[in-house]
């Protein structure tokens, strides 16, 4: 049995020689500048002037990214903790709000009972989300004419609890041989009809109306994270318009697109796209005991090769990524007028590692495979590739930055600096500490006792059917019962 893997804990490298020396012996391409550049003379303090979105210049180059909320109340609308999350993100200093949430289109597409439906009955309180957010930015920051905020549109597919956090509903746009016994997938009769599809069409449309008229920049047609979308570019064994070719994968998008605009909704659109696939993977059970998950492995796929069950996969070698489709992918995105491709990779429910690279796993997960840092130069790496070939009115936005910890600043605005990205995304670190980077840009000294270590709480309660938060740095979720609670989950 081979060791366990040993981490190098970010907070024990003092200083961005020892990181870069980490860096090299972990034979990744991770740069990492000496010092963070403070002022508007930095590369994260630059406006990106080469795309406006409804009229407006992005005023700097970082990101927040959309999140699932497990929080809103039985019908989808907002409640006192989904306010402060959006006030948080106006606190941020971030000029891109990417999404902000993710919005079920219909309330049979959320992944658990409390998330955000984006409706007419709560277009009221989606407004005052985007108002809460330009408010609180306002306040703090003096304008907010560079500010732009977007709704993101979704459809859980294969992970959707609409009515129970415990009790799946599946809807998918093929038959997995792996993942349908772990998401309750039973009969062909959970797979979407062409005229399901469709009608599910007509409510993107809808959406994107109300996100309009609720005062949304864009929004984001969420293609990322296995959620229904995504999976549909995997869907090589679907019959039918929506399957088998590039052309038909594509379909949904190409056609939400037209009709939005047929429609007569100018509003502009972006995509968050998981630009790569890996197999599923699982805790390996000969080094897993009760409470304590082994490291990840991956899923046995023998019997599926070649593998046609996952977007910008190699079929013959389905733990490697292949980007011959992913370029496609955005090349069909210049041409549909999208203006915003935010990149993520894999799924947090079946390759967390690939997705969201993190020192400690959720409590449904397993301990990393490889150190952190892989994950994080691996998706920034593929972005990269992106970069070099995207048109020039295309914004990419890049993720898996919150591993660097103390060295996001020293690294986003390497990438920025070198044309590796256009922004850099933040994700739920921003739950504990909004303003990291904008204190690195003010010269400030960082928090460092607010700093997210990828403790993953923030995942570990919503899949026990508590409230997302940041339970170990944030008070405001120390505070609630639920931080007991949760300490019994790990």
């Amino acid at each position: 049995m081979s060791e366990p893997l040993k981490l190098v804990r970010i907070p024990s490298l003092k200083t961005a020689a020892d990181f870069r020396a980490h860096v090299a012996s972990l034979g990744i391409a991770l740069p990492c500048d000496d010092s963070i550049i403070a002022g508007t003379t930095s590369p994260l303090a630059q406006p990106l002037t080469s795309v406006a979105i409804n009229g407006k210049t992005i005023g700097n180059r970082v990101a927040i990214q959309p999140m699932e909320g497990w929080d809103g109340t039985a019908t989808g609308g907002a409640t006192d903790d989904v306010r402060r999350r959006w006030q948080r993100f106006g606190e941020s200093g971030a000029k891109l709000v990417c999404g902000g949430e993710a919005m079920a289109v219909c309330p049979e597409g959320r992944a658990n009972p409390n998330q955000l439906i984006i409706s007419e009955a709560n277009k009221k309180d989606l407004a005052g989300l985007r108002e809460l957010l330009l408010r609180t930015h306002r306040d703090r920051y003096g304008a907010d004419d560079d500010l732009v905020i977007g709704f993101q549109l979704t459809h859980s597919g294969r992970f959707c609890k609409p009515h129970d956090k415990f009790r799946l509903e599946p809807r998918v746009a093929y038959r997995h041989p792996i993942l349908d016994r772990r998401f309750n997938v039973t009969s062909d009769a959970q797979v979407l009809s062409d005229a399901e599809v469709e009608r599910l069409i007509e409510k993107y449309v809808v959406a994107a109306r109300i996100a309009r008229e609720a005062g949304a920049d864009f929004v984001d047609i969420k293609h990322c994270h296995g959620y229904l979308l995504h999976e549909f570019l995997g869907a090589f064994t679907r019959p039918g318009r929506y399957g088998g070719s590039f052309e038909n994968r594509t379909r949904i998008l190409r056609e939400i697109v037209a009709a939005i605009r047929a429609s007569g909704n100018p509003i502009e659109i972006g995509v968050r796209l998981s630009a790569f696939d890996l197999v599923p993977f699982r805790p390996d059970p000969a080094r897993s005991s009760p409470g304590r998950p082994g490291p990840g492995v991956p899923e046995d796929f023998c019997g599926c090769l070649p593998y046609h069950y996952g977007f910008g996969v190699n079929p013959n070698r389905p733990l490697e990524y292949d980007l011959t489709e992913t370029f496609q992918f955005m090349d069909v995105c210049a041409q549909l007028g999208v203006k915003i491709l935010n990149l993520s990779a894999g799924s947090p429910y079946y390759n967390p590692h690939i997705q969201r690279p993190a020192a400690y796993p959720p409590s449904d997960g397993y301990e990393p495979p490889e150190d952190p840092l892989v994950g994080v130069a691996r998706q920034m790496a593929v972005v990269r590739q992106l970069k070099a070939r995207a048109p020039a009115n295309l914004v990419l936005v890049g993720s898996a930055y919150s591993y660097l910890q103390e060295y996001l600043p020293h690294v986003a605005q390497h990438v920025v600096r070198g044309g590796w990205t256009d922004l850099v995304g933040l994700g739920r670190m921003v739950l504990a500490y909004p303003r990291l980077v904008q204190d690195a840009l003010d010269g400030v000294p960082l928090a460092v006792k607010s700093i997210c270590r990828t403790f993953s709480d923030c995942t570990t309660a919503p899949r026990n059917g508590y409230i997302s938060g940041c339970y170990p740095l944030d008070t405001y979720y120390r505070a609630k019962p639920e931080f007991n609670r949760r300490k019994s989950l790990k």
